[in-house]
C-alpha cells in the first residue's frame, strides 16, 4: 500500500494512519497478521500513576468511555491471558485535539513549551525505565498496549 501513496524516488513518511470511523460508523482493519488487525471505533489514551507519581500503564479506551478510576483491569489486545489489576491514584489524557475541521481550536505550544512537557515527562518515570543498560519497560509503552472492557469487547 505505501507505493500506491507514495513513489520510489520520494521515501515514504515514516508513520500509521488508520482509518476508525466513516459517517459514523466504526471501521476495521483486517489482516491475515493479528497484530496488524486494528480495534474499530475512535479511541482515547490515558496514562496512569501510582502514588508516587510514576506512570504505571497506558490504557486505550472508547471514546466516551468513562475516565478510568480505582481498581483498573489493563488487557492486551491481541493476548487475551496477558492481563493485570491496577490501582493508579491519577490519570492523565495523553491526547488534545488542536485543530478540528480546518480550525485551531486553541493557540498551539511553542517548541520550547513542547520540549519542557517532554522533560517534565520523562522525570516522572522511574530510574528503572529510563537508564541506557537494560531499562525496564513501561506497561503499554514498551512492552504492550492495555485495552479497556468496552474496547477490547468491540473488537
Amino acid at each position: 500500500g505505501t507505493h500506491l501513496v507514495t513513489c520510489k524516488s520520494q521515501p515514504a513518511l515514516g508513520c500509521v494512519y488508520k482509518l476508525v470511523k466513516v459517517n459514523g460508523l466504526n471501521r476495521i482493519k483486517l489482516s491475515e497478521d493479528p497484530i496488524k488487525t486494528t480495534m474499530p471505533g475512535k479511541k482515547v489514551l490515558y496514562r496512569l500513576y501510582g502514588k508516587e507519581g510514576h506512570p504505571l500503564a497506558d490504557i486505550i479506551q472508547e471514546d466516551g468511555e468513562p475516565a478510568p478510576e480505582g481498581r483498573v483491569l489493563c488487557r492486551h489486545p491481541n493476548l487475551e491471558l496477558k492481563r493485570v489489576y491496577i490501582n493508579p491514584t491519577s490519570y492523565k489524557r495523553l491526547q488534545k485535539t488542536w485543530v478540528k475541521e480546518g480550525k485551531v481550536l486553541e493557540p498551539l505550544p511553542s517548541i520550547h513549551e513542547i520540549k519542557k512537557l517532554c522533560e517534565d515527562e520523562i522525570k516522572m518515570m522511574r530510574r528503572d525505565h529510563v537508564r541506557l543498560l537494560n531499562p525496564n519497560a513501561l506497561q503499554g509503552l514498551c512492552q504492550r498496549i492495555n485495552v479497556s472492557d468496552d474496547a477490547q469487547d468491540d473488537s
